[in-house]
C-alpha cells in the first residue's frame, strides 16, 4: 500500500508542477496545505556557521523540543557543511579552514554527512527529530559537486555522467562557495540529477530544504520543486539567497515555499534597515504556502565554532576568518533593537527562523521569539503595509485576517535620535471604525492614541488591537 501512495504522489505531484508551469499563480494550492502559515524553527548556521558537529547538533535538537515546540516551531535545520571534511585545529572540534578541502559523496555524486562532524551520520539526529514530534531539514548548495564531475561519476538510473550536465561557467557559478558546478537544464540527466539528489533525502526522512544560491537561476529552480514533488514526500523549498533576487521570476520563486529576500542578516543595524527595504520590495508577494523571508534571527550565542582566543570580536590579527560574521560573542542587538527586529518579523509575515544557539540561550531572547502575540500577529500570515511616516516615524498595520477592525501596529523610530510623537487611530488607517482597544505588546499595558509618546532611537511600540 505505502508503494502506491508514493506513485499516487508522485502522480499528483507531476500534475501539480505542470500546472504551475502553465498556469502562473495557481501554484500556492498545493503549497499552501504543506506551509499554509510562515515556518517556524531553528536553524545551524547564526550558531555555528557551516561547522555544526553531531554533539551540538543533539544538544540544540532537545532544547528546541523543551523550549520552542510548545510555541509552534517545527523545523530543525542543519545548515551548510555538513557533508565537508574539514581540517580542524589541532586537538579541537574547530575548523582550520573556511571551507572543507574535501566533500563526502557516493558513487552518484549525491552528498553525504561528513566523517568529521557526523560520524555516525544524520540518521540518528534525524530519527530523534521525528521521535521529538519535530521536522527535519538540511541546506544544499545549487548544482552538482565538483568533484562528482572531476571524478566523472554516474547520474543514478542514467546513462549520462556528471560532467554532461556541469554548467562549468566562472560567471554562473557561485564565488562564495566553491563546493559545485552548477547544472545546465538543458542537458540530458540533468532532471535525474536533482531527481536523485531529493530521493536521496526523501528517503533519508527530509522534510525541509534550504537551498542556497539558486534564486538567480529559475530553471533550477523549477527542476528541484519538480523533484520534490516526485519524490512522495512532502519536502518544504526555501531559496537563498535573495537580496538581489528579480521580481519577474516570481513564478518559478512559488513553485517554492520560502524566499530569501536579503543577504544574510546578522546583529547589527545595517542588517535591520535591509530588512525594512525588503519588506517595501516585496510587499503583497506573500501568499499560503509561499513567504518572504529575511532570514534568520541572531539571538542568543553566535559564532560558537570561531572562537576569538584573547581577541575580542570584531575580529583581531590571529582570528582565523571563517565562514558566518566575526567570532564567538552575544549578539550585538541592544534590547530596543531586538524589540523592533522581531516585530518587523511579525508583522512582515516572515518566516521566523531562530539562529542562535539553543541551550545557552537568554531569557529576554526566549521570552520575545515565544511571546504570543508576536507569534500570533506572525502566524496570521498577512504582510503588513506602512500606513505613515514622517521625521523618521514609520507605522505599519497588520490586520488580522477575515477582519477589518482587529490587528497589529508597529510604530517604528527608524532615525538615530528619540522621537515624542502624537498619533492618533487616523495615523494607523483605522478612522471612522470604532474604539479601539489597545495594548503595547512589549510593556504589557494599555496604549493610549492622540497621547504624546517617546520612542527611543531605533526603538518600537508593538500594538495588538482590536
Amino acid at each position: 500500500m505505502r508503494k502506491k501512495a508514493n506513485r499516487l504522489t508522485a502522480i499528483l505531484g507531476v500534475m501539480w508542477l505542470a500546472c504551475v508551469v502553465a498556469c502562473p499563480g495557481a501554484e500556492s494550492s498545493g503549497a499552501a496545505t504543506l506551509a499554509p502559515r510562515p515556518p517556524m524553527g531553528w536553524n545551524s548556521f547564526d550558531g555555528y556557521g557551516v561547522y555544526l558537529h553531531e554533539k551540538a547538533a543533539m544538544a540544540n535538537l532537545e532544547s528546541m523540543a523543551a523550549k520552542l515546540k510548545a510555541h509552534g516551531y517545527e523545523y530543525f535545520v542543519i545548515d551548510n557543511g555538513w557533508f565537508g571534511e574539514y581540517a580542524l585545529q589541532p586537538g579541537t572540534i574547530y575548523a582550520s579552514e573556511k571551507h572543507a578541502h574535501d566533500v563526502a559523496i557516493n558513487e552518484f555524486g549525491l552528498f553525504q554527512p561528513s566523517k568529521v562532524y557526523f560520524p555516525h551520520g544524520l540518521k540518528p539526529i534525524i530519527d530523534r527529530c521525528h521521535e521529538l514530534g519535530l521536522k527535519f531539514g538540511v541546506h544544499l548548495m545549487r548544482g552538482i559537486p565538483r568533484k562528482a564531475v572531476k571524478l566523472n561519476l554516474p547520474i543514478k538510473g542514467t546513462d549520462h555522467r556528471g560532467p554532461e550536465i556541469a554548467d562549468q561557467a566562472p560567471e554562473r557559478n557561485c564565488k562564495w562557495c566553491t563546493y559545485n558546478y552548477g547544472v545546465d537544464m538543458s542537458k540530458p540527466g540533468a532532471q535525474e540529477f536533482y531527481n536523485s539528489l531529493i530521493n536521496q533525502l526523501a528517503e533519508w526522512g527530509v522534510d525541509f530544504i534550504k537551498y542556497d544560491d539558486i534564486v538567480p537561476y529559475p530553471l533550477e529552480v523549477k527542476a528541484v520543486a519538480k523533484a520534490i514533488a516526485d519524490c512522495g514526500r512532502p519536502m518544504v523549498l526555501s531559496l537563498s539567497p535573495g537580496n538581489n533576487a528579480d521580481p519577474e521570476n516570481i513564478d518559478a520563486f512559488r513553485t517554492a515555499n520560502m524566499l530569501r529576500v536579503t543577504r544574510d542578516v546578522w546583529d547589527d543595524q545595517k542588517d535591520i534597515d535591509a530588512c525594512f527595504d525588503a519588506w517595501r520590495k516585496w510587499y503583497g508577494k506573500a501568499k499560503p504556502g509561499f513567504w518572504i523571508d529575511m532570514d534568520m534571527i541572531p539571538f542568543g550565542r553566535l559564532q560558537l565554532m570561531s572562537p576569538r582566543g584573547k581577541n575580542p570580536n570584531p575580529m583581531k590579527k590571529g582570528d582565523i576568518a571563517l565562514s558566518g560574521k566575526g567570532t564567538t560573542r552575544q549578539c550585538q542587538l541592544s534590547k530596543l533593537q531586538m524589540e523592533t527586529f522581531i516585530t518587523l518579523r511579525a508583522l512582515s509575515a516572515s518566516p521566523l527562523m531562530m539562529g542562535g544557539d539553543l541551550p545557552t540561550l537568554d531569557d529576554f531572547s526566549l521570552k520575545l521569539i515565544t511571546d504570543p502575540d508576536m507569534i500570533a500577529c506572525n502566524q496570521n500570515g498577512i504582510m503588513g503595509h506602512v500606513v505613515y511616516e514622517k521625521d523618521g516615524i514609520e507605522v505599519w498595520n497588520t490586520p488580522q485576517k477575515g477582519k477589518d477592525d482587529e490587528g497589529w501596529l508597529g510604530i517604528f523610530n527608524r532615525s538615530e535620535d528619540p522621537a515624542e510623537v502624537t498619533l492618533g487611530t487616523a495615523n494607523f488607517g483605522l478612522a471612522g471604525k470604532k474604539a479601539y482597544k489597545m495594548k503595547n505588546v512589549w510593556r504589557d499595558r494599555v496604549f493610549l492614541a492622540d497621547k504624546k509618546h517617546k520612542i527611543p532611537a531605533h526603538g518600537v511600540v508593538f500594538i495588538r488591537y482590536e
